[in-house]
């Protein structure tokens, strides 16, 4: 095992979160659970697995992510999602990069979180992903403080972010029902920090919002890839921008009130 804490921030997971311990325990000396209030067995799997559950009142993504890198006692930090798997492949260019010696320029490492959708064992050929900074040094870079953008940024642009070539799996739902449920919660709070920042949209936005994210699902994130489960998965896309939109309107509609 190496020097690198992993995080997973959970909420009624408990059919998947022994897989994701599991995926990282020969790179990991330190496994943590960041859960929000499970009412399942989420807790009690993740410490069977040898994880290090912590609970902590759920404030936001990016607040719920600082809260698990500060529990971190390594400098180096490894954050995945309940919904990801570190690949095999992965594992093994982690253990190679950790066997040398790492530049102190170096901040992180950038990793492709690939879409795994369900009944796909792995990945197809040209899974839609986004590359992010997911491995990093916690003296360099950390967790930005915003309640929907969780993301990592570096301190300084002087540190240097390298790449990593292998990915992680990622299957973001269990269900279309499961996908919704989702869609409905994530949007809240999307039109939540729209309203706070003041951004209303127009009813012309409101209109061809929709239209212009299915074709960017549809051909950019390369849906069509699936078939008819593509139209699918690109109308859900497209409906979570309008749920936001239409959303963001009635917030600003009841602030006249």
């Amino acid at each position: 095992m190496l020097p690198i804490s992993v995080f997973i921030i959970t909420k009624n997971e408990a059919d998947r979160i022994a897989q994701v311990i599991n995926a990282v325990k020969k790179i990991a000396n330190e496994i943590l659970v960041i859960d929000s209030g499970s009412s399942d067995e989420t807790c009690k799997i993740a410490a069977g697995a040898g994880a290090k559950v912590l609970f902590n009142k759920w404030q936001g993504y990016g607040q719920q992510k600082k809260f698990g890198e500060s529990k971190c006692i390594n400098k180096w930090i490894l954050n995945i999602d309940a919904d990801e798997e570190i690949s095999p492949e992965l594992e093994a260019e982690i253990k190679e990069i950790f066997s040398q010696r790492i530049s102190k320029n170096v901040a992180g490492f950038r990793v492709k979180i690939v879409n795994k959708f369900r009944f796909e064992t792995q990945p197809q050929k040209w899974a839609y992903y986004y590359n992010q900074l997911r491995l990093y040094n916690k003296d360099l870079a950390g967790f930005k403080n915003s309640s929907v953008h969780d993301s990592v940024e570096v301190r300084s642009t002087k540190f240097e972010i390298l790449q990593l070539k292998n990915i992680i799996f990622h299957q973001s739902f269990r269900s279309y029902s499961h996908w919704i449920e989702k869609l409905n919660s994530y949007s809240q709070m999307q039109a939540q920090d729209s309203f706070a920042k003041g951004k209303n949209p127009s009813l012309l936005k409101v209109f061809f919002t929709p239209l212009f994210t299915f074709f960017k699902a549809y051909f950019v994130r390369r849906y069509f890839i699936y078939g008819f489960n593509g139209i699918i998965y690109s109308s859900l896309f497209a409906f979570s921008r309008f749920a936001k939109a239409i959303k963001t309107r009635e917030l600003f509609q009841e602030k006249k009130c």
